[in-house]
């Protein structure tokens, strides 16, 4: 009489970051309007002749920058009364860098400018290597299935398993909260001081995994 064996097969790759998607706010604020336009609208034109300057270069895969935008409110103080009104200018752009070596560097030159701010750095790969490595992964998580298989069936006396079903991981059995896939991710904060040192970025391994089910049937042997 054969012997069903459902097992699951999982395996994890991880491989250091190609790409760095670096998010930077072009802002500014005070009591008058063309001050704070004229500063922020420098700053912001300033920095996106840099990344134009970093493209031509081929450090940069892509960018992107949204236009200025400008409001103005009235605060409340702790007390509950109204403040003057302040008038503030802001953009947020998105650099995805591919030279990783002189990130740092980079970053520090931006975060330089007052009126620039780095709000975070996020560490990615390129959609090709992405696609390869999480068809090595499952092809990693089948024989980890095929092999547990292997172990199971010997320790009960059985045959060689043979494979009858194969699905990604929760297919086979009642719908069950699953554990989230991992994103790695890193932050990096601007300097508030006006000369920063250099930022020595050290990026973690991105994590790359796969989980398949599988169900064998083996013979006695």
């Amino acid at each position: 009489m054969s012997t069903q064996i459902t097992v699951t097969g999982s395996a994890e790759l991880r491989v250091a970051p190609e790409l760095a998607v670096v998010s930077l706010t072009v802002g500014q604020s005070g009591p008058h309007r063309e001050s704070v336009l004229q500063e922020a609208g420098g700053a912001h034109q300033e920095l996106i002749a840099a990344i134009r300057a970093l493209e031509a270069s081929g450090a940069l895969e892509l960018w992107s920058a949204e236009q200025l935008r400008v409001w103005s409110q009235r605060p409340w103080n702790a007390e509950g009364r109204r403040l003057p009104l302040v008038h503030e200018a802001r953009a947020d752009i998105e650099a995805v860098f591919r030279d990783l070596d002189r990130l740092g560097e980079r970053v520090s030159a931006a975060a330089l400018r007052e009126q620039v701010t780095v709000t975070g750095i996020e560490w990615r790969l390129t959609d090709a290597t992405r696609r390869r490595l999480l068809e090595d992964a499952q092809r990693a998580a089948v024989a980890d299935a095929i092999t547990k298989a292997e172990i199971y069936a010997s320790a009960l006396g059985l045959g060689r398993p043979s494979p009858i079903e194969l699905a990604d991981h929760g297919l086979l059995t009642p719908p069950q909260v699953a554990p989230q896939p991992k994103a790695m991710m890193m932050r990096a904060a601007a300097y508030a001081g006006a000369e920063p040192p250099v930022t020595e970025l050290a990026p973690a391994d991105l994590l790359i995994e796969a989980s398949v089910d599988a169900r064998f049937t083996a013979d006695p042997a």
